[in-house]
């Protein structure tokens, strides 16, 4: 891990929000998230800056495939194909967001947060996040430890530093 890594990934989630807000506010760029398993955290982390309303958009919180396509325009066949938790569907709930909202970058989280839901092949702790916008992104696939609150929490600063991350490397 970069030492610029380590040092985010041990900020709290309110000095991370405060740092994507310089970035954005520099860069003139806003944001948007499209949440699903983290049930609008990270939305919750940025508003809870004094200002943000300069650079965040919006935020869906697409909890139901139904909501992932009615909302982000997410297809049923990708829902189908690949599931819920899955790189396809993040990259598409991203570009989405960014489509609808008009934001310049934009996070998706899609993930098992227990304690049921899990399978073999997405056990509870699985999640996905895509950074992005309408025409680009970059997913990982992460398997956090503990239980909800914990898995739910790790998803939300893994969200921040990775918009923090696309920012500083423009």
């Amino acid at each position: 891990m970069s030492r610029s890594a380590a040092s985010l990934a041990n900020l709290d989630l309110i000095t991370l929000a405060e740092r994507l807000g310089r970035l954005c506010r520099e860069l003139g760029v806003t944001v948007t998230t499209a949440e699903s398993c983290t049930g609008g955290g990270v939305a919750s982390a940025i508003t809870a800056v004094a200002g943000s309303s300069d650079w965040f958009k919006t935020g869906y919180v697409t909890y139901s495939n139904a909501a992932k396509g009615r909302l982000l325009g997410v297809p049923e066949a990708l829902l189908e194909a690949h599931g819920a938790v899955s790189r396809e569907v993040v990259e598409a709930m991203v570009a989405g967001a960014c489509r609808d909202s008009g934001a310049d970058i934009g996070v998706a989280i899609s993930g098992v947060a227990g304690p049921g839901g899990g399978s073999a092949e997405k056990p509870v702790g699985t999640v996905w996040l895509a950074w992005g916008d309408a025409q680009d992104a970059r997913a990982e696939c992460h398997r956090y430890p503990g239980d909800r609150r914990a898995v739910r929490e790790q998803a939300v600063r893994e969200a921040l530093v990775g918009l923090v991350r696309c920012l500083e490397a423009r």
